[in-house]
């Protein structure tokens, strides 16, 4: 059981205490009676801080765990009022004990996160209990009874890097960074707390990271793979902190990802990487490669060892490689699979895009923020990545690309494993993509000790589990993976907020997600993803409400009892800062360097705060609400009244660029942190004074509701705590607790908990503890609040669907009867169906039985008769075999004969050299002995003065004599060896010899029988070869007519552009046309009346000219069918051409299957009989079949020849392609000059058309004038003649106006014609078609209607 930093703390004051009261006179009388009290207080209660190692077992697990918590916080409750009840320190000896005193302390509760980038991030500890790294601290995570203990990691840590344990379940190894240095600490996991066993920190051999690390099956040893560009494999005794061994894997800087043990082999170690497969054995002090690869280098990503030989390893384009001893055995691609249900997607709701869930609930997905929408071209099929792989008793899991992983299991076959499950991350349904499980990458995979759980970790920070029970349960199926514990941010956190009335935690993150969690019960209540990301987050003091800022809005969003729903938008973009008033009535939201006031009942924007320079970082309330304190990039701290909207006070400082404030409790002191590694005290817009930060930089700082505690955050992840007044020198706590900069933190109301974020996605819970026991503490009598919201149509849609469903269940009820009933009577009938068949089908089987025993009798009979046979050839085989056998035996043992006498003279030698040695030795003793002697008489007097010199030399003397004895050793040993090592390989060399003169005999034999059959084989590929010659001849035929056609195809292209150049002069003549048409319409001015016998000339020539259009309009359909079969014929080439290369490709694999058969062949030379049979195979396969192949191979000539006609057609075609640009731009200007004039004629009708007009109020003046005239003459009883004489002319007037007005609509229609049969004729030609101008759309736009 992990202890508290609390208790820690209280032991050791409590020792430091008892050191000091020794000392009576550094003590007042007040403190030594406070001592004695409470030590024979707490010697009568237990005496042992942490519960005993049976404590759990004895009470059971939970009921232990509970029993424990609670023995705990009367613990904690005595301290505390021990504490308070101490007078205040007046030691003038003893100042580091007011430091103590002063410090405040925070103890880690609960983590919500999980770092995927360390490698082997899961490990089981036991059955139940797991260790995987969160922020900068490794978690213990009891499965069942969810609680936490930690492993803070090691100070001014950069991050983890890699984690192993060892096959006992006692050591962790964790592989950090210090100060840009690697380190290598390791625990002992069974100690309470785990302690720190071993620290690697000192390297001879030069180091940046190590990515992996894995202990010996016996624990005693570590190896560590160090990153490029070093790529040095380290083997150590790390208890003696030893280095046994170095070797340097890879020299081409490619990366490496993972090492490890032999599981039942201390030396051998297995490393991948990209195209690095290595097997190591450590021997004589060095590692030394024993596998060399065969074939193309694979990207092996992952690896585990099956067993003491094998090795399964996977690469990143899904395949599998069974590795026996270095060498491959077995090999299997995985395929790409889909995702199973997309049906959920056509199912879902295309208007609601967000997505909520409740918990504890069903399993869901995690999201990121990476973007779901995807081409089609990036869903297809891709290999699958095999990135993570776990052995187990049955075989091995592995991923299979995203979101997938796989079982295999040993099959019949020993060497061959068979896929027997499929088991896949679920979809959540409620998802912004239900498929967003298919992008997450299977990162580790981990097995319970007894295999009874499967644990797997993605690279979005998520971890799953599956009971292989329920796995076993239901095969064939495909199975899902559950969350561990709850979904968690797999991004940055940018937001976070607690509130008043409940125990909740609000967070939003860059993942685009938003979540509340409860820090009492340590869940995750609700969580709903968006399409955008969230910036800023603030959480209502009541805990319904919520608002968060997005990139194009801010939203205020009910907290329902299942939903997080939104009900008012402010169009406040990108806001990165929001925060409630205490009250809640107000809220603040920035935006770049204006701060918006709104109200949280009406909505309305009370006031705008503006004055900053640059971007505001951090907004803050006091207790009142009546102020506002804010800092930003620019160095100014303003602190506004909300009354008036102005700054009362302001403290600039352009060298800072502040990320965080605060306020007390008393709105008197500001408290600002900033790039420049001090805490400043402002007030009264002066700094009163500013504590250091010793070289961090803090990004976010917190102050207690009691106003006598301060957190702040740091950008390397830790979290300090310290005693207001703020100490000037270094007095606080520090945790290591972030793997990033800390983001945001707050503390509860009550003063109890701080949570803090940062941006490595982790959630912290911290129990505070003030030392001085008067915190503010929560009373008894008003508890949180357990209301929620929920909606009418929500409460209406919930009972409507219970009353549905209790229908539906009873319908299924009678259903079920119904169908139980018939089930039986079916199932009754079945069986006596059955029964009849089995009766007649055992009367069969016995008519059959009897058969089979007379035909087995009578192959009894012949049986005999062969096995007499065959002994008979066996024992006639045995005795010529004997007879052969016994012949060479003689022979070898005359060979071994002698070489006896040899090795016995050898040894007669060497005897004789060892008596020579030995008595050369004894005469050099004896005269080294006398020698000595004589000095020793000669210089008896001189002894006392020359001791030391004798002793040296009698030393000297030992030394010697024990190198010359050592050497003699040596030497005999050296000799010994080399004459055993000769006979050896006497002896090997004559079983050589034997074995090769057998060997070259059925060599010289197999020789023969292939020059035969390549001789046959000759013969018959000059038959293939002049088959061949007839086709390329037939082929050349063939291209030469095509030839032809080509030439005839470029005569009829010349005269269509003849009669292109025909129809552009018909289009002059037109033009001509419209010119005499011009000269008409102004003689119509003049003259209207004798027009009529030129409109009917114009008549006539208009029909002339629709015969004309008749005309081109079939030479346009011609044109376009002789395309056509141009393009016909022209694909029928290409094929023919196209299957002769395909038989060209078919002959040369042909050849190329030949080779390496014929390889395989010569690779089984000394075994005669599988060479026979092989060769026999390549008989039948090539030599048999070779009626049946139309083509074998293709010469070089024919390949040039086709080369040579394929590039004289290209050219052909490049020619006609710029002759067809050519004339596309000639038509093109050609165009361009006819619509001008049409432009230009169009205008002169319009000019025709208004003076038409006015000619026609011309004639109503005079008509109405000639009206007036004849009522005067009325008087007068004149003749009627003159009224039609007035009256002819005017009809006559107004029929020629109406026909010149059809004329010119007519000529209208004429002229689109003629455009749009040119427009046909020139579409048929690709090259230019394409460029031509709409020539519609530019009428539409020149002719102006009226």
């Amino acid at each position: 059981m992990a202890t508290s930093p609390s208790f820690l703390l209280w032991w050791w004051w409590w020792f430091l205490f008892r050191e000091a009261a020794d000392e009576p006179e550094n003590w007042s009388a007040e403190l030594r009676v406070a001592d004695r009290r409470r030590g024979r207080e707490r010697r009568a209660k237990e005496s042992e801080p942490f519960p005993p190692p049976s404590f759990a077992a004895e009470t059971g697990k939970a009921k232990g765990h509970l029993l424990w918590r609670k023995r705990e916080r009367e613990r904690e409750r005595e301290f505390n009022a021990f504490l308070s009840d101490l007078p205040p320190l007046s030691i003038p000896g003893a100042p580091w004990l007011a430091t103590i005193m002063s410090v405040i302390v925070a103890q880690a509760l609960h983590i919500f996160g999980f770092q995927s980038r360390v490698a082997n991030n899961i490990c089981f500890f036991d059955e139940q209990i797991i260790v995987y790294p969160a922020g900068n601290t490794c978690v213990k995570y009891h499965i069942e009874q969810k609680w936490q203990k930690f492993i803070p990691g090691s100070e001014k840590s950069q991050g983890m890097l890699a984690l192993a344990i060892s096959p006992n379940r006692r050591y962790l190894a964790i592989s950090e960074t210090l100060q840009d240095k690697p380190t290598i600490t390791v625990y002992e996991l069974s100690s309470v707390p785990c302690k720190k066993r071993k620290i690697l920190n000192t390297f001879d051999f030069p180091v940046q990271e190590f990515i992996s690390m894995g202990f010996s099956p016996d624990s005693k040893y570590l190896v560590a793979q160090t990153g490029p560009p070093e790529s040095n494999l380290a083997y150590w005794m790390w208890e003696k902190q030893r280095t046994m061994a170095i070797i340097k894997v890879d020299v081409q800087n490619n990366p490496l990802y993972q090492v490890s043990f032999n599981p039942q082999d201390n030396t051998q170690v297995c490393v991948t990487g990209n195209g690095i497969f290595k097997l190591f054995r450590y021997t004589e002090g060095t590692l030394k490669q024993t596998n060399f690869l065969r074939g193309e280098p694979q990207n092996y990503l992952s690896h585990a060892w099956l067993s003491e030989e094998k090795v399964i390893v996977g690469t990143d384009t899904g395949k599998l490689y069974l590795f026996d001893s270095g060498d491959l055995r077995w090999e299997t691609s995985i395929e790409h699979r889909e995702p199973i249900s997309e049906e959920v997607k056509e199912e879902q709701p295309q208007e609601s895009k967000e997505s909520l869930v409740q918990f504890p609930a069903t399993s869901s997905p995690e999201y990121s923020s990476e973007k779901v929408y995807e081409t089609e071209s990036q869903q297809q099929k891709s290999l699958p990545r095999v990135s993570a792989i776990a052995a187990y008793s049955k075989g091995f899991a592995c991923a299979a690309g995203p979101g997938i992983v796989l079982l295999f299991e040993k099959s019949d076959d020993k060497e061959v494993y068979r896929e027997s499950r499929e088991i896949r991350i679920p979809q959540d349904e409620c998802s912004n993509d239900p498929n967003q499980s298919d992008k997450q990458e299977v990162v580790c995979i981990a097995f319970s000790p007894a295999e009874e759980t499967l644990l797997i970790s993605t690279n979005k920070n998520q971890v799953y589990f599956l009971s292989m029970s329920s796995a076993e349960i239901t095969k064939g199926e495909t199975a899902h993976f559950e969350y561990l514990n709850h979904p968690i941010h797999s991004s940055s956190i940018t937001g976070l907020d607690t509130c008043i009335r409940k125990p909740l935690v609000a967070t939003c993150s860059l993942d685009k997600s938003v979540r509340i969690w409860n820090y009492e019960t340590n869940s995750l209540d609700l969580y709903k993803e968006y399409q955008e990301e969230a910036y800023a987050l603030a959480l209502h003091p009541s805990g319904l409400y919520v608002l968060v800022g997005f990139a194009d809005k801010l939203r205020l969003m009910n907290l329902l009892i299942d939903d997080i729903r939104a009900f008012k938008d402010f169009t406040v973009r990108g806001c990165r800062g929001c925060a409630f008033s205490t009250g809640g009535h107000l809220f603040a939201a920035i935006n770049g360097n204006v701060i918006h006031i709104y109200s949280t009942t009406s909505f309305d924007n009370v006031i705008n705060l503006k004055g900053h320079n640059g971007k505001v970082r951090s907004v803050v309330w006091s207790m009142d609400d009546y102020k506002l304190v804010s800092c930003g990039t620019d160095g100014a701290v303003y602190e506004w009244n909300l009354q008036n909207g102005k700054r009362e006070s302001e403290c600039v400082l352009k060298s800072c660029s502040y990320s965080g404030v605060a306020i007390s409790p008393d709105s008197k002191v500001i408290f600002a942190v900033g790039s420049d590694h001090s805490i400043k005290e402002i007030c009264d817009s002066s700094i009163l004074r500013e504590v250091p930060t010793f070289d961090v930089v803090y990004t976010c700082i917190v102050v207690a509701h009691s106003g006598r505690m301060v957190f702040t955050g740091t950008s390397t992840g830790t979290i300090r705590s310290m005693k207001y007044p703020l100490p000037v020198h270094k007095e606080f706590n520090e945790y290591q607790a972030h793997a990033g900069p800390v983001t945001k933190m707050s503390i509860t109301a009550d003063d109890q908990f701080l949570l803090t974020s940062a941006e490595d996605g982790c959630i912290f819970i911290w129990k505070v503890y003030d030392k001085e026991g008067r915190g503010l503490k929560r009373e008894r009598d008003v508890p949180y609040s357990d209301e929620v919201l929920i909606t009418k149509t929500d409460m209406e849609e919930k009972t409507q669907i219970m009353v549905e469903l209790k229908t539906r269940v009873e319908e299924l009820k009678m259903e079920n009867e119904y169908q139980l009933r018939l089930k039986d009577m079916n199932y009754n009938e079945k069986i006596k169906e059955l029964t009849e068949k089995f009766v007649q089908e055992m009367e069969s089987l016995k008519t059959k039985n009897q058969v089979l025993k007379t035909e087995k009798e009578k192959q009894e009979a012949q049986h005999q008769e062969q096995l007499t046979e065959l002994i008979e050839k066996q024992s006639r085989e045995v005795q010529d075999l004997e007879s052969g056998n016994n012949q060479k035996l003689l022979l070898e043992y005359e060979k071994y004969q002698e070489l006896q006498m040899k090795s016995q003279r050898m040894q007669e030698e060497y005897e004789k050299q060892l008596h020579e040695m030995e008595e050369n030795k004894s005469q050099a003793m004896e005269e080294l002995t006398e020698y000595y002697e004589a000095k020793l008489l000669e210089k008896t007097t001189m002894l006392e003065e020359a001791q030391d010199d004798a002793r040296q030399q009698l030393r000297e003397f030992e030394e010697t004599k024990k190198q010359i004895e050592e050497d003699e050793d040596r030497e005999i040993q050296d000799i010994k060896i080399k004459y055993e090592r000769r006979l050896r390989d006497e002896r090997e060399s004559n079983l050589r010899l034997k074995g090769e003169t057998g060997i070259m005999r059925k060599k010289f034999n197999s020789l023969q029988k292939e020059i035969e059959e390549r001789c046959s084989d000759i013969e018959g590929m000059k038959l293939e070869q002049q088959k061949l010659q007839g086709i390329i001849k037939a082929l050349e035929k063939d291209i030469l007519g095509l030839k032809r056609e080509i030439q005839e195809r470029d005569e009829t292209i010349q005269d269509k552009e003849k009669r292109i150049y025909d129809l552009k002069k018909k289009n002059q003549e037109l033009e001509k046309f419209k010119f005499v048409l011009d000269y008409k319409i102004k003689e119509l001015k003049k003259q209207i009346e004798p027009r009529e016998n030129d409109i009917k000339a114009m008549k006539e020539q208009i029909q002339e000219m629709e015969g004309e259009l008749e005309r081109f309009h079939k030479q346009n359909t011609r044109l376009e069918l002789n395309i056509a079969e141009l393009r016909l014929k022209l694909k029928a080439t290409d094929r023919e051409m196209h299957k002769e290369m395909q038989k060209e490709r078919d002959m040369e694999a042909l050849v190329k299957r030949f080779k390496t058969d014929l390889h395989d062949c010569v690779g089984l030379i000394q075994e005669p009989k599988k060479l026979k049979e092989s060769i026999r195979d390549i008989y039948e396969k090539y030599v048999q079949k070779a009626d049946m192949v139309e083509i074998v191979g293709v010469e070089t000539d024919l390949h040039l020849e086709y080369t040579r006609q394929r590039e004289h057609l290209e050219r052909n075609l490049a020619t006609l392609k710029k002759k067809l640009i050519k004339e596309g731009e000639i038509h093109r200007t050609d165009y361009v000059r006819i619509m001008q004039e049409n432009v230009s004629l169009i205008k002169e009708i319009n000019e025709l058309r208004r003076e038409l007009k006015v000619t026609r109020t011309q004639v109503h003046d005079l008509q109405s004038a000639l009206g007036l005239l004849r009522k005067r003459k009325k008087q007068a009883v004149q003749t009627t003649a003159p009224s039609p004489d007035h009256e002819g002319p005017a009809i006559l007037r107004l029929n020629p106006e109406e026909e010149t007005e059809r004329i010119i609509e007519m000529q209208r229609l004429e002229i689109k014609h003629l455009r749009e049969g040119q427009e046909r004729a020139l579409a048929l030609r690709p090259a230019s078609g394409g460029k031509l101008p709409m020539l519609d759309r530019k009428k539409k736009s020149a002719i102006p209607l009226e």
